[in-house]
């Protein structure tokens, strides 16, 4: 099972996707218009793996790593079939500097050297199942399929590894995500964050902004390494992504984002096999990365696609359908999956840590998430990041509907936030989800007899979660300053809202008019304050409202 084949003169890649008695079921990865019966099918008896090693930073791969740029010198902007290309450059040399030496005793996940890869040091580590004592090994240029090291039994250890893709790569043990991954978005960071080797859904319609999403979180996530993946998408998108990274800065590193990022287009027009085998290919490299101690994000886009192929070929098969059509084992499937993130302690002596941040984007058809694929998706995801057409429509971005999102990450990250000096984030963040359900409780009492016959102090929270909404949780992906906002203007700009809110029910109880309230400048310095990049700015205004309400006071 799920060997690869080739099939026909022309090769055409396939994997076997059934016995039956000596019969074997082959899932061609390309079209197969022109076969005949009676032409050859050789089986390479390996499984689909991908080559991992110096050269995967910065590259861009169909879905069972051929590298697209290699395809379209071959065969033009359309690829043509058979076409079979290594994932890695086989002739180009790297500058390797052995880190062990001679009659060092090493094992599976041990470094042995290094390689800079633009800015990262892509560390040379030996491959899980080999172990042995050094015999040889230099610095020096060599390709990654030369050996860089010789064992004592004669075992060559070279910069290369290859690795089949439904096999997660090991580890020694997986622990509790208990860190912020920082996204520079404040609806994710504040209001739902995602831990890292955390596991995330953005469910949505279409146009409610997933793929925005997604790529703004490969963007600006503090992760050393980002992979996209394009599963089944358009091809206008993935051309946006493919023309944008290039050009995009890395504000933590002011390199260019492709540096550290490897992308895999597999579009809607591609076979359906590969869409199936991409996201596997992606996370494959994504915990290849992860066992040299570095931190993750796999963006998957979208995970709709990707069980629609599986559906397509569980069809072809005659497999008994479940739900909707989709294969009975859809969500062992989807499970299997997100179970690869996690943050872990990799192999290797030295007890390095890595992770692996998935965020899956679901396309449920008409926005409907009673449908398999959200559903399943739901019982595994440790974040739920709802996205909400009628917030879409009315140009509310990231369109994240507060009331059915959640993230089960904030009791496991509160203690990361005290570390961080943020030590009121949780009282702060409860307080904000507080008013934005009163909102919604208002708002129907609104629709029924009007705002007039609401109180002043409820007045005064609609007031309030307006400001929330507008001013806080609404962000642009595309503005100069506000694109990325880190953590600290989150925590500022959340603490002057709701400062502004305890002032204002302070002033009320003593007498002041809401109107009156509502007048003083304060509000539309609130409303400029996401264009500010100092927080010192951001800090100031809690002394201007509390100025301004103590005056208010006094002349009552």
């Amino acid at each position: 099972m799920y060997d690869v084949v080739k099939v026909g003169p022309e090769e055409l890649n396939g994997e076997i996707i059934r016995l039956d008695g000596d019969f074997a079921v082959v899932q061609v990865y390309e079209d197969t218009s022109g076969l005949k019966i009676g032409e050859a099918v050789v089986n390479t008896a390996t499984p689909l793996s991908v080559e991992l090693g110096p050269g995967l930073l910065s590259s861009i791969y169909d879905g069972i790593q051929r590298p697209l740029p290699v395809l379209m010198k071959k065969s033009g902007s359309f690829i043509s079939r058979g076409i079979s290309v290594p994932g890695l450059d086989k002739e180009k040399k790297w500058e390797f500097v052995a880190t062990a030496k001679m009659g060092d005793r090493v094992s599976g996940g041990d470094i042995i050297g290094t390689v800079k890869e633009f800015h990262i040091e892509h560390r040379i580590m030996v491959s899980p199942n080999v172990s042995g004592t050094i015999k040889e090994i230099g610095s020096g240029a060599f390709t990654v399929e030369e050996p860089v090291c010789i064992l004592e039994d004669g075992t060559p250890v070279t910069m290369m590894q290859r690795w089949p893709v439904r096999r997660g790569r090991p580890y020694r043990t997986k622990q509790d995500p208990k860190l912020l991954l920082v996204t520079g978005q404040r609806v994710f960071d504040s209001i739902f964050p995602v831990a890292k080797g955390g596991t995330a859904m953005i469910p949505g319609g279409f146009g409610t902004g997933k793929t925005v999403a997604e790529q703004t979180l490969a963007k600006w996530s503090d992760t050393q390494i980002v992979v996209y993946i394009g599963c089944g998408e358009r091809g206008n998108e993935m051309t946006d992504v493919l023309s944008e990274f290039p050009e995009l800065v890395d504000p933590r590193t002011n390199r260019p984002l492709i540096q550290r990022t490897i992308l895999i287009a597999n579009t809607s027009n591609m076979p359906v096999a590969a869409r199936e085998a991409s996201i596997y290919t992606g996370i494959t490299m994504a915990e290849y990365y992860r066992d040299m101690g570095y931190d993750v994000a796999l963006m998957a886009d979208s995970t709709s696609r990707w069980g629609e192929a599986l559906r397509e070929v569980s069809g072809r098969l005659e497999e008994m359908p479940g739900e909707e059509g989709y294969p009975a084992y859809l969500a062992t499937r989807l499970a299997a999956f997100y179970e690869r993130a996690g943050r872990v302690v990799c192999l290797g002596s030295d007890g390095r840590v890595g992770s692996i941040t998935v965020v899956g984007a679901v396309s449920p058809p008409g926005g409907d998430f009673s449908e398999p694929i959200t559903q399943n998706t739901l019982r595994i995801a440790g974040t739920f990041w709802a996205l909400d057409t009628s917030l879409a429509y009315r140009r509310h971005f990231p369109s994240v509907n507060w009331i059915k999102s959640y993230s089960l990450y904030l009791g496991s990250i509160q203690d990361w936030f005290v570390t961080s000096g943020l030590v009121d984030w949780k009282e702060m963040r409860d307080k904000t989800m507080y008013l934005l359900q009163k909102e919604v409780e208002l708002q129907e009492i609104v629709q029924l007899v009007g705002p007039d016959a609401l109180p002043e102090s409820e007045k005064a929270i609609l007031e309030v979660t307006r400001m929330i909404r507008e001013d806080f949780l609404q962000q642009s992906a595309y503005h100069e300053i506000d694109s990325f906002c880190p953590l600290e203007k989150q925590y500022w700009m959340l603490k002057v809202i709701l400062t502004f809110y305890d002032r204002t029910s302070e002033a009320m109880g003593r007498g002041v008019a809401l109107n009156k309230i509502l007048k003083l400048p304060l509000k539309a310095e609130i409303g400029r304050m996401k264009e500010h990049a100092e927080v010192e700015r951001i800090k100031s205004i809690i002394d201007e409202i509390n100025k301004s309400m103590a005056t208010l006071a006094v002349e009552r």
